[in-house]
């Protein structure tokens, strides 16, 4: 039989199929054929656009001219909302489609949508030890360049889709907060537009009031164009030690006792059951031992939860080199443990586009 000809027949019949079925069937029972054949082909387009967009535009340091331009044109939207009678509230006009979290936000149909158009880094000063970034610039793209100039921030949270704007507004954490807090206490200042379109900058020193306010505020005190935060020296691996551990009581004390350790940049628990962990404890490094390098982050290795579970069954200690940027992106392949949902077929094809868009 003539390929086109199988191929027509099959894509006869799966349509028949849905026909039969109902499209919110499929979508609800049979996720993986949309993820598959729709979701992840354009989500590879669109990340290859993101960050070949966003590497163009810093190398030209063309991001400060514009990031101008856009705070001018948010001013405007509020002042002509304020014309308007502010009969509405308002709120940020980014798509549901672009935010990590599933919840549809009903509230942009009633509100009066701000445009917020900032998704670019303005500026690495290695001399203050601060990255100037817009508040849609997301963890994948903070490491992508800061990794490659040697610097990393402080508290990096894993997704690498979450945005500075998110992380600052609600929080963020990560399995280096122990020592250095929530995303929000790395921050120095922040550039908002307040309701009265006005431009504020915020800073301990500095409308000190307004900048303690702002994390946790969900972005009802003034939308946020801009934010300074701390960066230090990175270093090329990541060595993770293993340990098993069994006992509520057993997990809870070693738990504490990694946290209370400031040796240990990196603290993290993966528990299975009430009474199976692991915890890993890491500290960044130039050198590695050739045969223990692990490179987490490729599409042919298993996820990182699975990959942990494996000692916890083998009841055996271990440490491992894991490339920075691959441990601080560890948990975005598999959205922690969220794709173990989809069937088989789904799990190969995200692994391995995650690989190829994320993991340079």
């Amino acid at each position: 039989m003539d390929p086109l000809l199988y191929l027509g027949g099959l894509v006869v019949l799966f349509l028949l199929w849905i026909k039969v079925k109902g499209l919110d069937y499929v979508i609800v029972h049979q996720r993986w054929i949309f993820v598959c054949l729709f979701l992840l082909p354009l989500s590879v387009i669109f990340d290859v656009y993101y960050y070949l967009r966003a590497w163009l535009i810093f190398k030209m340091c063309s991001a400060p001219k514009q990031h101008d331009q856009r705070v001018r044109n948010i001013q405007r939207q509020v002042r002509e909302w304020r014309k308007e009678g502010g009969k509405t509230h308002m709120c940020t006009g980014r798509p549901g489609w672009l935010t990590v979290s599933l919840r549809v936000g009903k509230y942009k149909k009633t509100n009066k949508n701000i445009m917020i158009n900032m998704m670019d880094i303005l500026e690495v000063d290695t001399q203050r030890q601060v990255v100037r970034v817009e508040p849609l610039v997301n963890m994948g793209q903070i490491t992508a360049l800061l990794n490659s100039l040697g610097w990393t921030l402080p508290v990096l949270p894993e997704l690498d889709d979450l945005t500075v704007g998110g992380l600052v507004m609600g929080t963020g954490i990560e399995s280096s907060s122990h020592i250095y807090g929530l995303f929000q206490h790395i921050c120095v200042a922040f550039e908002l537009v307040l309701a009265d379109g006005s431009l504020v900058r915020c800073t301990e020193e500095e409308n000190s009031d307004l900048f303690h306010a702002v994390p946790w505020s969900c972005g009802t005190l003034g939308f946020l164009v801009a934010a300074e935060i701390k960066i230090v020296p990175a270093s090329l691996w990541v060595c993770l030690q293993y340990e098993p551990i069994r006992g509520l009581e057993n997990i809870c004390r070693r738990f504490s006792e990694a946290s209370e350790d400031k040796n240990n940049t990196f603290v993290e628990g993966l528990q299975y059951s009430l009474d199976e962990a692991v915890i890993m404890t890491g500290t960044m490094t130039d050198t590695a031992e050739p045969d223990k390098i692990n490179r987490i982050g490729l599409h042919y290795k298993p996820w990182f939860f699975k990959h942990v579970e494996r000692y916890l069954t083998e009841n055996k200690k271990a440490v491992e080199y894991i490339p920075l940027r691959h441990y601080y992106h560890r948990h975005t392949r598999s959205i922690f443990w969220d794709m173990s949902s989809y069937s088989p077929p789904a799990h190969a094809l995200v692994s391995l586009m995650h690989a190829h868009t994320h993991c340079y």
